[in-house]
């Protein structure tokens, strides 16, 4: 099965719309200095631990810096039935190279 992937235009769309649930497979420290409004960060290392949780998303998108590891995680997480798992191509730096808007820090705790 191959992995569905949309735009960060589509993500944008659709994260205006509340139709789209984003995971950020990135680093801690990457996802501190910018990253999608609303993002939920998992660094790649930390999915198979989180998997049941995912697994329980509607619309799940994921994303890294260029959509290499949003790619893989997409692919781990397809052979483990989470088939809603959506790579978003480009990434956040395509994301904030268009110009769409951008949080920084981490969440509250």
């Amino acid at each position: 099965m191959s992995v569905r992937e949309v735009s960060v235009d589509d993500l944008a769309a659709l994260l205006r719309t509340g139709d789209a649930t984003v995971i950020d497979v990135r680093e801690a420290d990457e996802y501190a200095r910018g990253h999608v409004p609303g993002a939920r960060n998992v660094p790649l290392a930390e999915i198979p631990a989180a998997l049941e949780d995912l697994r329980g998303l509607a619309a799940l998108h994921v994303v890294c810096a260029t959509g290499g590891r949003s790619l893989y995680a997409c692919e781990w997480l397809h052979d483990r039935g989470v088939t809603q798992a959506v790579n978003v191509a480009g990434g956040t730096k395509l994301w904030t190279l268009l110009g769409h808007p951008v949080e920084s820090g981490v969440p509250d705790a």
